[in-house]
């Protein structure tokens, strides 16, 4: 399985490559510091590290063209790269801001990365996949409530617009053997993206539980598996409960 991870070098996106890399998938993951993308892909077994920028075009093309050249063709994409609340308001879980107090430039920020940088990527990388006849594309969600909570514009926002694009993608994608699924942590995960004062008590999900979907949505028996929303801190029970459903299966 041959895997581009945008967003690799932490977080969850390198929990994925990590997770994918041990089981033999060969991973290029991105970032847009080519130092930080080439050290973090020379920690994990035959991966590459490329830089890539989704929210410019021409940048896009560059690196998808570099990874598919490197891995020999692309059989999946993973649509992580993203920036979160601390880039508009750093303060935002204890004092959040309201919509109309965030500023223009940052709301484009985060709406380009999130939103628009999985467009522009899985734009370049899906003829490619159609070309080839079979393909895999996962975009990275998050929670529902996330997406309309007070003090959560433009982040909110912009993962609704992705989850949106996401469906869409799906149902133009259907029947071709290019697939779109979604996969999101959960709650709250240590990525980095929380403010550093958050208030005391407050569990945080670790990176790596990502890895089991990522690696079964890799998998023979994710094969064919499409318009999918799989909540990674219950994968176990919707994978259990998907099993049980399926015809000669227990």
């Amino acid at each position: 399985m041959r895997v581009l991870v945008t967003g690799g070098t932490s977080g969850l996106g390198l929990a994925m490559a990590s997770a994918l890399a041990a089981t033999g998938a060969v991973v290029a993951l991105t970032g847009r510091s080519s130092e930080r993308a080439t050290s973090a892909a020379t920690k994990l077994p035959g991966a590459v590290g490329i830089e890539l920028d989704v929210r410019d075009e021409s940048s896009v093309v560059r690196a998808v063209d570099q990874a598919w050249s490197r891995l020999g063709g692309i059989d999946m994409l993973v649509n992580n790269a993203g920036i979160g609340m601390r880039s508009v308001n750093p303060r935002f879980m204890t004092h959040p801001q309201g919509f109309w107090e965030v500023p223009p430039a940052g709301f484009r920020a985060v709406i380009e990365t999130n939103l628009t940088g999985y467009f522009l990527v899985a734009r370049e990388v899906t003829p490619l996949m159609l070309a080839a006849g079979s393909g895999r594309i996962v975009n990275i969600s998050v929670n529902h409530s996330t997406m309309h909570r007070a003090g959560f514009v433009p982040y909110g926002p912009s993962r609704a617009g992705s989850e949106a694009l996401s469906r869409i993608m799906a149902a133009d994608l259907r029947d071709t053997g290019v697939t779109v699924n979604l996969l999101l942590p959960g709650g709250a995960t240590a990525t980095g993206m929380l403010p550093d004062n958050m208030p005391a008590g407050r569990d945080l999900l670790e990176p790596a539980v990502m890895g089991p979907p990522i690696v079964w949505l890799a998998s023979d028996e994710a094969a064919g598996v499409h318009d999918e929303r799989i909540i990674a801190a219950e994968f176990e029970r919707w994978l259990r409960d998907r099993n049980d459903e399926r015809p000669g299966q227990r």
